[in-house]
């Protein structure tokens, strides 16, 4: 059984309870890590109090030193946590590493760059000086689909700002954050600044989300678990920050590059199995290219090679859980149920062991079915054609959801015309990369708040006025 991280040492849990870690490609426990309690709970987040006067007092400057020693760290071991994330999480080896290690490494340093550049009491209005001050204690709950990057995403900008941290990773894959957990120990990070109580959602998670001497809370998961993290939050008045679930469209107008588009909407949608919360899974074609598009994706889909996530060629790798696995069936089952037509992939296991589900389009698909309109959390496409402009963009901002999404066009400017209409809190143009310094975010039911950049940093900044 692994322990805790609390007050700058590992310490065992105050429950004697503990949780499998199973590896999804295979089905078999790899590691057990301790089911926190809310004494757990308490204990950190004494610890982050005590701590907090003097890490907020410290110079940014020295708070970015640290911070770039924990990126360099991150980096130099880059290879062993990709491992790490391909075994908990079942990513493929090279996705680990690029996207899940080395990505974080480099968000880590951009941070530290900002703790060191960043305006804290330099703002001037008027007869008034405008400080920019730390939050206080962050309670900040992590999800599995990015072990690492979604750690990093809340816990560098909050400790560049001067605050300090109780996190729990999931319990579904947890082993990234002991990972991080050590290279900030080893980065010299002083006691009680960084904390980390694993558990369960309901007991841990609810128990930070509650706790009065918590400043503010930070949370990314499903909407549902965020509405319970805001409510429990409410009680005390602390703030929030939530980024939650999406249902991202990729808008593809008449004159775009159809070839280009459906690839990248595919690879937009199947990334890290689909287990990504700005999935492009809603792929809206014009009718006159639509069936040449689903052609299109059905080609691309068939590229998608399912495997062992350290085998050459992998491109798919398992879901991370059974029941992640039986969720993403159920709405494959309920997409044909409702009428839509199954063009590639399906329910079959495409191999005897591991949480895989084959790479999946759907054409056929009309707005308001279950699959258009629900997050699947797996590798399943919807395509829906439609004929005017108007439609398209009605369609795309036409679920609960407003997290991501992509255009394409023959040009950019009429690309980013379409995009300005789209209730979303990113849109890639034409195929434009992602930017870890731009802010990340949704509108709606999709979350509140940024990560990411100056914008992340500011999410855990308190502002004071002095009128001078």
């Amino acid at each position: 059984m692994r322990h805790l991280y609390v007050n700058g040492t590992w310490v065992p849990s105050a429950s004697a309870e503990g949780i499998d870690v199973v590896d999804p490609a295979t089905e078999e426990v790899i590691d057990r890590v301790p089911a926190g309690s809310p004494d757990d709970v308490e204990v950190a987040v004494g610890a982050a109090r005590e701590a907090f006067g003097a890490w907020s007092a410290t110079p940014a400057a020295e708070r970015g030193k640290l911070l770039a020693r924990a990126a360099e760290l991150v980096e130099e071991r880059a290879e062993r946590i990709a491992r790490i994330i391909a075994t908990d999480l079942g990513a493929p080896y090279g996705i680990a590493l690029k996207v899940h290690t080395q990505m974080p490494a480099g968000v880590l340093a951009s941070f530290a760059r900002l703790a060191e550049t960043y305006d804290f009491d330099g703002e001037r209005v008027g007869n008034s000086r405008v400080l920019k001050e730390p939050a206080g204690v962050v309670g900040a709950i992590t999800p599995w689909n990015y072990p690492l990057h979604q750690v990093v995403c809340k816990v560098a900008p909050a400790l560049a700002a001067g605050c300090t941290v109780v996190l729990k990773p999931s319990e579904v894959a947890p082993l990234a954050a002991y990972a991080l957990a050590e290279v900030f120990d080893e980065a010299g990070l002083p006691p009680g600044v960084f904390n980390m109580v694993g558990g369960l959602g309901p007991v841990v998670g609810e128990a930070i989300a509650a706790h009065p001497e918590i400043d503010m809370v930070s949370f990314t998961g499903s909407t549902r678990a965020g509405r319970r993290v805001a409510a429990l939050a409410a009680e005390t008045v602390k703030r929030v920050a939530l980024e939650l679930g999406g249902k991202s469209a990729c808008v593809i107008l008449p004159d775009a590059d159809l070839g280009a588009a459906v690839k990248a909407a595919v690879a937009g949608a199947y990334i890290n199995s689909g287990q990504t919360c700005s999935a492009l899974t809603r792929m809206i074609v014009h009718r006159d290219r639509y069936d040449e598009a689903v052609g299109l994706a059905v080609e691309a889909a068939a590229r998608y090679t399912v495997g062992d996530p350290f085998a050459e060629g992998t491109r798919l790798g398992p879901l991370v859980s059974a029941a992640q696995r039986e969720r993403v069936v159920r709405y494959i089952n309920r997409g044909q149920e409702e009428g839509a037509r199954l063009v590639a992939g399906g329910t079959e296991r495409p191999l005897d062991v591991g949480y895989y589900v084959s790479p999946t389009v759907f054409a056929g698909v009309a707005p308001g079915m279950t699959i258009e309109q629900e997050e699947i959390f797996g590798p399943v496409i919807s395509m829906i054609p439609y004929v005017q402009e108007d439609e398209a963009v009605e369609i795309a901002n036409g679920t609960p959801y407003g997290l991501s999404g992509a255009v394409w066009a023959g040009s950019e400017a009429r690309a980013v015309e379409v995009a300005r209409r789209l209730r979303t809190g990113q849109v890639a143009i034409n195929g434009g990369r992602f930017n870890p310094m731009a802010p990340f975010g949704g509108y709606k039911h999709s979350g509140v708040g940024r990560e990411l950049g100056t914008y992340g940093l500011e999410e855990y900044l308190e502002i004071k006025a002095l009128h001078l």
